[in-house]
């Protein structure tokens, strides 16, 4: 069985297209899973979209997502984790892939994203230098990481010390165990950055990623990455 954690807080505008999308996928790839959506103080409807979807639901009070994430690693009940986050949605590409390279000895692996919507140009350039250097030096961020159970527990899991760039960190530590690799196919996340951040602000934020590697948490970070929410302020989309 494959174990599927979907850290969410607030993410009731995304979750429900993210929860169809392993669905979907995984009633192409044909083997057992289960969905287990970490549900991190949420506000909104985000809980009872994913019961109502028939996923198992934790409840957790940390708003820090590598304690989400890690939360969700402990209820798990398979030998293979994938660690998607509720604005992502996932494709029977990238599992399979996933499963393929975990069955052929890797530690584990993520993929680069797409980005969902309507993109500003400076947008789509940043996005693809991200994406060229990250498959050259395998580095990848958060949205769509997996590892076998045993590598997650020789890492230690994603590091509570840190409020961001905990998935970096991840990364680091799957490669002192084992092998990791990042992925041909691709995944769809949001662009819900580029809505709040412009331009600078983003080309500031990998430099300093760039600089001090996970290690880059600042409160200018933490406002950029989690403190302007636009989408808290449309209707939600639950479409399935």
């Amino acid at each position: 069985m494959l174990s599927f954690i979907v850290p969410a807080h607030n993410e009731e505008r995304w979750i429900g297209k993210c929860l169809a999308s392993i669905r979907t996928a995984m009633g192409k790839v044909g083997e057992s899973y289960e969905v287990i959506v970490v549900d991190d103080a949420s506000t909104d409807s985000t809980l009872q979209i994913a019961q109502e979807m028939g996923v198992r639901t934790l409840r957790v009070e940390h708003r820090k997502i590598s304690a989400v994430r890690n939360a969700g690693a402990c209820a798990a009940r398979s030998e293979v984790f994938f660690f998607v986050d509720a604005d992502t949605q996932v494709n029977e590409r990238a599992v399979t892939a996933a499963l393929t390279a975990l069955r052929a000895g890797v530690a584990g692996g993520g993929c680069v994203p797409e980005l969902d919507g309507s993109i500003p140009l400076w947008g789509r350039i940043i996005h693809f230098m991200a994406c060229v250097m990250g498959r050259l030096i395998r580095l990848v961020g958060g949205c769509f990481l997996f590892c076998s159970r045993e590598a997650y527990s020789a890492t230690g899991g994603f590091s509570e010390s840190l409020y961001a760039g905990e998935d970096i960190a991840f990364v680091q530590a799957l490669k002192k165990v084992g092998r990791f690799v990042v992925l041909k196919p691709t995944v769809v996340t949001s662009a819900r950055k580029l809505e709040v951040a412009g331009p600078w602000e983003v080309l500031g934020l990998m430099v300093r990623i760039a600089i001090r590697g996970p290690h880059y948490d600042s409160e200018w970070v933490r406002d950029i990455l989690y403190g302007r929410r636009a989408e808290d302020c449309r209707k939600p989309d639950q479409a399935a």
